[in-house]
């Protein structure tokens, strides 16, 4: 897989673990290997990420929009992707957010 794509919420509380966790199971049982898979997750500096290995990020993202639980967090996500061997990110969602960093919480535009 050529690249890694990242599901981040800004929040590192309890409550975005569980949701966390929950939708890396969801993505787990419904992304399908022909489009990538889920490597984990990681928690705390403000962020709640899910990482998933993948060779087409968008059609990826596209695949994730239609499960039910993704959809529902969206508007909390920021949604990222970048070459594995590269450091610059390339934000899919949302519009507005041109930094990306898994290691701290995307700024939004207002």
């Amino acid at each position: 897989m050529k690249y890694q794509l990242v599901l981040q919420l800004g929040d590192s509380s309890k409550a975005a673990f569980e949701t966390l966790v929950g939708l890396e199971d969801a993505l787990t049982e419904k992304l399908g290997e022909d489009l990538g898979y889920v490597d984990g997750h990681d928690w705390g500096s403000g962020t709640a990420n899910i990482f998933i290995h993948t060779d087409d990020p968008e059609s990826a993202f596209e695949r994730i929009k239609s499960i039910h639980l993704a959809r529902k967090l969206l508007p909390q996500l920021t949604v990222a992707y970048r070459e594995f061997e590269k450091d610059d990110w390339m934000v899919l969602h949302p519009a507005g957010v041109a930094e990306f960093d898994p290691l701290k919480p995307a700024r939004r535009s207002q």
